[in-house]
């Protein structure tokens, strides 16, 4: 039974252990579980891009755009009343219909696979009918509500450019991680970094949010801070262990789970301040301003931050430790530490045990009145002739 206080006692130890970073949690040592938990993320991510896609928007499919005020005759224009004109003129919904903007700037964004003229001008007759947007004088006018075809190439042109942004990336990463670090530190680096671009994307894909030129732009932004948390661990990694070969005193993995518990803090710290932003852009750039565009790209960041984080901690640091561990040198050197703390071991149990009387019999009793350690039976005196 738990007594009262002990509990409260125990978190306070778990949370200086954490701020003090001696090595307390065993995440290496852990690693077969959380490559178990982010392998089975990653296949359910890969699963959502394969089977439902993207939903990708008018930029990369092409199609009509229109807009109109937010503000009619009746008042405040909602986006319901914009739907069911836009489905009553061509007998099928619009893709998105969305309030972007704020205050008299505020608007309405229809937008729908491609349309000719004739139900472009059919949609616009429907609305100034039902709704009846005001111009900026106030009156009810059909001009305020603009149309624009928008071509699915510029946002093909706009995902090759960033691929090609990516591949430079990721070539000039594995350059510096190669020459600062090491040749493993720049591999596993970037299986981290790969990991998080496919729960990201995965993610994206599950919540079914429109991708758009602003969420490529914000995949390739987390990019950076992906890297930053797992350069910062790596870096304490590369301090712990250097010159472990010539000591006994840690192996490789335990010089690693250091570094990751060292750093644990600061990760934290570093994710938490990174998403206060974000999530205001979130909450009130797109749930009081509604503004889908700060939609997409506060998603997409928040998202890759966490996992970010994530991957350097659980991810990142392990798989080094096992590229390492495939060195025979650091196989005899783990074998060397073993070996060490079983004869220290051994020694400590020697020394613990209870010492045995400087004056114990060896064999039988000796009688009484003869001389200690005596056998039995032989008399003490002389033999008497």
């Amino acid at each position: 039974m738990t007594t009262p206080g002990t509990e409260g006692a125990r978190r306070e130890s778990v949370f200086h252990r954490l701020y003090t970073g001696t090595g307390a949690f065993d995440i290496v040592g852990k690693r077969a579980r959380w490559y178990i938990s982010l392998g089975l993320l990653v296949l359910v991510c890969l699963g959502a891009i394969g089977f439902k896609g993207f939903n990708l928007g008018i930029d990369f499919e092409g199609g009509t755009k229109l807009q109109l005020p937010a503000v009619g005759a009746q008042g405040p224009i909602q986006t319901d009343q914009v739907q069911n004109a836009f489905q009553e003129a061509l007998g099928h919904p619009a893709e998105t219909v969305q309030i972007v903007g704020a205050g008299a700037n505020q608007s309405i964004q229809i937008r729908s696979s491609s349309l000719t003229p004739a139900q472009v001008a059919a949609v616009k007759q429907t609305l100034f009918t039902q709704v009846q947007p005001l111009d900026v004088q106030g009156r009810p006018s059909e001009q305020v509500i603009s149309d624009s075809a928008v071509s699915g190439t510029w946002g093909g042109e706009i995902t090759q450019q960033a691929l090609i942004a990516l591949g430079v990336f990721l070539v000039l990463v594995t350059i510096f991680l190669a020459f600062y670090f090491e040749k493993w530190m720049a591999v596993a680096a970037l299986v981290a970094l790969l990991h998080d671009v496919v729960v990201t994307a995965g993610i994206y894909s599950l919540v079914g949010f429109e991708v758009t030129p602003s969420t490529v732009i914000g995949l390739l932004t987390i990019l950076g801070f992906s890297l930053y948390d797992t350069v910062v661990v790596f870096d304490k990694v590369k301090e712990n262990t250097r010159g472990l070969l010539g000591l006994t005193r840690r192996t490789y993995g335990e010089g690693a789970n250091l570094a990751v518990n060292q750093t644990l803090m600061r990760s934290i710290n570093t994710s938490v301040i990174a998403l206060l932003p974000v999530i205001g852009l979130l909450v009130v750039g797109a749930g009081l301003l509604g503004v889908g565009v700060l939609q997409d790209l506060a998603l997409v960041q928040m998202v890759g931050m966490i996992t970010g984080v994530v991957s350097s901690i659980f991810l990142a640091t392990p798989l080094l430790v096992d590229f390492k561990m495939r060195d025979p040198k650091y196989r005899e050197h783990a074998a060397k530490v073993r070996q060490r703390r079983e004869r220290a071991a051994v020694k400590a149990a020697g020394e613990d045990a209870p010492a045995e009387p400087k004056h114990a019999v060896a064999a039988g009793t000796a009688p009484r009145g003869g001389r200690p350690g005596a056998k039995a039976g032989r008399p003490s005196g002389k033999r008497r002739r």
